[in-house]
């Protein structure tokens, strides 16, 4: 017979959440930016109109188990839904208001949101699906809007009916909390439901000395939105230890961006390297304050080595890359350096991919899903497992994602023996060329430390001899200078095959909704002949 333990059954949860931010850590502040001031306001004022947020949807007919979406981005009032939906029992979903309004608009639909929280500027957007929407009953906007909705509701108003009195529901830890949806690159977005227990764990998780070290001295600024992926995790993370939280809303300008780290010595942020990008341009050119930035988490695609370098060489700013994916909450890995490793071979490990975390099982598999070794040579997929990795997606069965209860991510690469991964590709996106593979990650990664890139993707297209080559896509400054110039530096760092013959310059690489490099769109626009593609690469 098993042992039992003698510890109290005590469910995990965002109620549990809620109430140690408003309690323990009752003067922490939120700091929103509205464009032109902060506004600000303290934990427990927080906690308050969560409370009153949570009485607001009872009386709009909202239950246990209930859907209410979030147009929104990263604000105050966002928070607020962040704490109250879940920890009434009912269930976040956030929403992407970069998404086409069609697929939007199937978002909602397939998730069954019976109440949208809309942020003013975003009702524009929500006007164009209104009609299209079937489960919405309430439409709830929150500040000035001139673009009116039919019978919408007003946030303030609405919380201001309300007293700051709840009771909040005990549920099993296993109830849904959150939902969010994949990005949707091939096929339908996928909907990931987010138990309180994961949410709790990861938030754990994400607070730990080996992963974000996110603490009560913290400062943080998720640039991430809170729609992708639950901001990382950093908005539960933070309320969980009271760390400051301060929110850009929807003015990620590099200008703006600068100007709000300096003023209000944002310690910790988080963002795709889209952004650290601009922002470092943006730099050379204007004057800026990074320092009192210890940690800036990076991640969403590969992080050029380069850029890593540049902000510590030009802003003592320590990037480190982190891994996951919506799938995995998203936390799965980051690359901060091992014990004892030396100062000089600092950059090389934080330009890994990353470590698996404490709570995250990773395997390698072969083409026959057979295990492979973590020797840091052997390149296979990418699987994990662990209490916040989803088993399954919402209202769609597709078992090619998973086995044997494992999520297959899709991610191609190597893990040496201490868990450090590096990831070469995604499977859809490695480059076969003469029955050989190239990294299409690395060959991005290596154009980028080219000092007149901004930007580069790399795809695959067809070869008559070699049956694919890759295609390079970069953004170039006016200094840049040509192709060749750029052959010539990469000839010393990647092998001669590697390099491309095909070379197109464009304004800007499309990217999805997430900021993430869409290469499908790359790959479509040179089929069908719409990139002007220089030829004077290296030619055998």
């Amino acid at each position: 017979m098993v042992m039992e333990s003698t510890m109290q059954q005590y469910q995990l949860g965002v109620a549990t959440l809620l109430r140690a931010g408003q309690r323990v850590h009752a003067s922490s502040e939120v700091v929103t930016f509205d464009g032109n001031d902060c506004r600000r306001a303290k934990f427990t004022d927080v906690a308050e109109n969560a409370t009153r947020l949570a009485c607001a949807l009872r009386r709009l007919g909202v239950s246990a188990g209930d859907r209410v979406g979030t147009l929104c981005w990263n604000t105050q009032e966002h928070l607020e839904a962040y704490l109250a939906v879940p920890a009434m029992g009912a269930v976040l979903h956030t929403l992407n208001p970069r998404l086409f309004p069609d697929q939007l608009a199937w978002i909602v639909n397939h998730g069954g949101d019976r109440v949208l929280l809309v942020e003013a500027c975003l009702v524009p957007v929500l006007k164009d699906i209104v009609r299209q929407l079937h489960t919405v009953e309430h439409i709830v906007v929150i500040g000035a809007c001139e673009a009116d909705i039919a019978e919408a509701l007003d946030y303030a108003e609405l919380l201001g009916a309300e007293e700051p009195s709840f009771i909040w529901p005990e549920f099993e830890e296993n109830s849904a909390a959150v939902m969010c949806y994949t990005s949707g690159t091939t096929g339908d977005p996928k909907g990931v439901v987010y138990s309180h227990r994961s949410t709790y764990l990861h938030s754990m998780a994400a607070c730990m000395a080996d992963s974000l070290g996110i603490s009560q001295s913290d400062r943080v600024l998720p640039i991430v939105p809170m729609f992708h992926a639950n901001a990382w995790g950093m908005p539960y993370a933070a309320w969980m230890t009271g760390a400051d939280l301060v929110f850009a809303g929807r003015f990620l300008q590099p200008e703006a961006l600068c100007a709000l780290i300096a003023e209000e010595r944002v310690t910790l942020s988080g963002a795709v390297p889209t952004i650290w990008n601009d922002i470092l341009h943006y730099a050379q050119s204007s004057p800026v304050d990074l320092s009192s930035l210890r940690m800036v988490v990076c991640g969403g695609s590969a992080v050029p080595r380069s850029l890593i370098e540049r902000f510590e060489e030009r802003h003592g700013v320590r990037i480190v890359q982190a891994w996951g994916m919506t799938e995995t909450s998203p936390l799965a890995a980051v690359s901060l350096p091992p014990k004892g490793a030396r100062t000089e071979d600092e950059m090389s490990w934080r330009a890994k991919t990353g470590r698996v975390l404490a709570g995250v099982e990773l395997r390698i598999v072969d083409d026959a899903g057979a295990d492979l070794p973590w020797d840091g040579t052997a390149v296979g997929e990418m699987q994990v497992r662990g209490p916040w990795v989803t088993a399954r997606y919402y209202r769609d069965d597709d078992p090619a994602k998973f086995d044997r209860g494992w999520l297959r991510t899709g991610d191609v690469g190597s893990v040496d023996e201490c868990g450090y991964i590096q990831i070469t590709d995604r499977a859809k996106d490695v480059i076969k060329s003469g029955g050989e593979w190239i990294s299409s990650v690395e060959l991005e990664n290596e154009i980028m430390g080219y000092p007149g890139v901004v930007e580069a993707a790399v795809v695959a297209v067809p070869d008559e001899r070699w049956q694919e080559r890759p295609l390079a896509c970069v953004v170039l400054r006016s200094d840049a200078g040509g192709v060749t110039d750029i052959c010539t530096y990469l000839a010393e760092r990647v092998p001669r095959w590697w390099l491309p013959e095909r070379w197109t310059v464009v304004e800007e690489i499309p990217k999805t909704s997430v900021g993430k490099f869409d290469k499908k769109v790359l790959r479509s626009r040179y089929a069908e002949g719409l990139l002007e593609v220089d030829l004077s690469g290296l030619q055998e």
